[in-house]
């Protein structure tokens, strides 16, 4: 299992005129801890589709609990609990400034050859990467 965790400040932008963050938000907040996920195993979105893979979302689900609110910081926890083949699947949990859970969220993306424009496994450099938290599970 990875975890993995970030923070952001909800900008008065994502927020609707409740001062809740908009649902349509979270999507972009769950984009937020996945490229911050890579970043911290020395990836990059952008240098994966440099070498020909791209990770399209194929799904994606979302459990609204309490608001998020204008000017809070959020800590995101990602959490890759199975091990990737040709999919992956990132788990969010997002707490407000008390430390509250508020929201709980699932993608599930597909690695891409770009050039086949059809499914692959998991880039080799990234399953380096990522393997030692997935100890005995081939």
């Amino acid at each position: 299992m990875f975890e993995f965790e970030t923070s952001l400040r909800v900008r008065y932008a994502d927020t609707d005129q409740m001062g809740y963050v908009y649902y349509g938000n979270y999507a972009s907040y769950f984009e937020v801890a996945r490229t911050e996920m890579l970043r911290s195993l020395g990836l990059t979105y952008r240098g994966m589709e440099q070498d020909g893979v791209m990770m399209p979302v194929l799904e994606m689900k979302s459990k609204y609990i309490k608001p998020a609110l204008y000017d809070e910081v959020l800590k995101i926890r990602v959490t890759i609990n199975q091990k990737p083949s040709v999919r992956i699947i990132f788990i969010y949990e997002l707490f407000n400034e008390k430390d509250e859970l508020i929201h709980i969220g699932e993608t599930t993306l597909v690695f891409v050859n770009m050039e086949k424009n059809k499914p692959c496994l998991a880039p080799k450099n990234f399953m380096e990467k990522i393997e030692t938290y997935f100890p005995n599970l081939d």
